[in-house]
C-alpha cells in the first residue's frame, strides 16, 4: 500500500492497466476517459448539482442509468488500483484515470488536482437523463453542454474524445469506431468528418448512424462511422469553424481539449485560494475513501448513450 497522497504511485499503477489485449482495440484507455467523463457530466450549473465529487456511480441510481451502460468495465479495471491504494477515493481515481489515458495514448498533459470525496449514500445522486443523446443534433448539444457551462468552442473540443474508443451496439445502440486508430489520440476525427462523405446506414436495431463507404474495403473490413451528433459539428455553422480549425491545427486542438478536459473533471468542484475543496461534503466529512468494490464488473450492459458523445 502507498502512503496517502502518492498520486504518482496511483498514477503508474493506471498506466499499468491500460493493455488490455481481449478488451476492445486492446487499451482500456478510451473507457477510463468515458468514466471520467460521465462521473463529471451530470453537472447542472444552475441548481449546482452533480459533477465529479462524489463518485455516484458506486450506486445504482447513477450507475445503472443507461447513459452509463458498459462503464463496469472501466470500474472493474480499475478496481486492482483501488486495492493497492486504498486511501484514494473513487472520484479521484476515476478522473485521475480519464487524464492519465489521454497521455499514455499521445494526447495533451491535462491538469488534475485531488481532494474528491466519495458520497457516504445515493442521497445527492443526480437525476438521470443529464448526458447526452448521440441520436440528437446541435441544439439538443447546446442544451447539454450550456446546462454545465460550455459554450461552442469547448463543445466540438471536447467531441475530439472521439478520437479514442469505439461504440458498441449492446451498450448504445450505435456500432463501429470513429477512426482508423482508436487507441491513439490525435485529431484524425475532425479530418475524417470533413474530409470523407458519410452516408446514413440503419443498423438492425433500428438506431440510424453515418458512416464511410470506402470503395477499397475488403470483405470483413470494419466500416468507420460517425454519430447524428459528430454530423451536427459540420452542418452547424458555428460548431464547423472550429471543426475546421482543429482539423488544420493538432497543436491548437490539443491546447484546447487539456483545458476543456480539465474544466469538466472541475464541474460542481468548490476549492479555496489553495485548492482545498470546499464543498459541503467535503468540510463535513473530510476526504472519504468509500470501500473497494468487486474486480468483476457488474451493472448495466445494454443500450443507452454508451457512446462517447453520450461522453464526451
Amino acid at each position: 500500500m502507498s502512503t496517502p497522497g502518492d498520486y504518482d504511485a496511483v498514477r503508474r499503477d493506471i498506466v499499468a492497466q491500460l493493455k488490455k489485449p481481449d478488451y476492445d482495440d486492446g487499451s482500456a484507455g478510451p473507457v477510463f476517459v468515458r468514466l471520467a467523463w460521465h462521473s463529471a457530466g451530470t453537472y447542472d450549473a444552475e441548481s449546482d448539482t452533480g459533477g465529479s465529487n462524489g463518485a455516484g456511480m458506486r450506486y445504482e441510481a447513477e450507475g445503472g442509468d443507461p447513459a452509463n451502460a458498459g462503464l463496469q468495465h472501466g470500474r472493474a479495471f480499475l478496481e486492482p488500483v483501488k486495492e493497492k491504494h486504498p486511501w484514494i477515493t473513487y472520484a479521484d481515481l476515476w478522473t485521475l484515470a480519464g487524464v492519465v489515458a489521454i497521455k499514455e495514448l499521445g494526447g495533451p498533459e491535462v491538469a488534475w488536482k485531488p481532494g474528491r470525496t466519495d458520497l457516504v449514500d445515493d442521497s445527492k445522486v443526480p437525476p438521470r437523463g443529464r448526458l447526452p443523446d448521440a441520436a440528437q443534433g446541435a441544439e439538443h448539444l447546446r442544451f447539454i453542454f450550456n446546462r454545465m457551462g460550455f459554450n461552442d468552442q469547448e463543445i466540438v473540443a471536447l467531441a475530439g474524445g472521439h478520437n479514442m474508443g469505439r461504440c458498441h451496439m449492446d451498450r448504445s445502440g450505435f456500432h463501429g469506431p470513429w477512426v482508423n486508430n482508436p487507441t491513439r489520440f490525435s485529431n484524425q476525427f475532425y479530418n475524417l468528418l470533413l474530409k470523407l462523405e458519410w452516408t446514413p446506414k440503419t443498423l438492425e436495431n433500428g438506431i440510424q448512424q453515418f458512416v464511410y463507404v470506402d470503395p477499397d474495403a475488403e470483405e470483413g473490413d470494419e466500416q468507420l462511422m460517425m454519430l447524428p451528433t459528430d454530423v451536427a459539428l459540420i452542418t452547424d455553422p458555428k460548431f464547423r469553424v472550429w471543426v475546421e480549425r482543429y482539423a488544420q491545427d493538432k497543436e491548437l486542438f490539443f491546447d484546447h481539449f487539456a483545458k476543456v478536459f480539465a474544466k469538466l473533471i472541475e464541474l460542481g468542484i468548490q476549492r479555496d485560494a489553495t485548492g482545498v475543496i470546499i464543498n459541503s461534503d467535503n468540510v463535513k466529512g473530510g476526504y472519504v475513501s468509500a470501500p473497494k468494490k468487486s474486480n468483476t464488473p457488474t451493472g448495466l450492459s445494454q443500450r443507452g448513450g454508451g457512446c462517447p458523445m453520450a461522453r464526451l
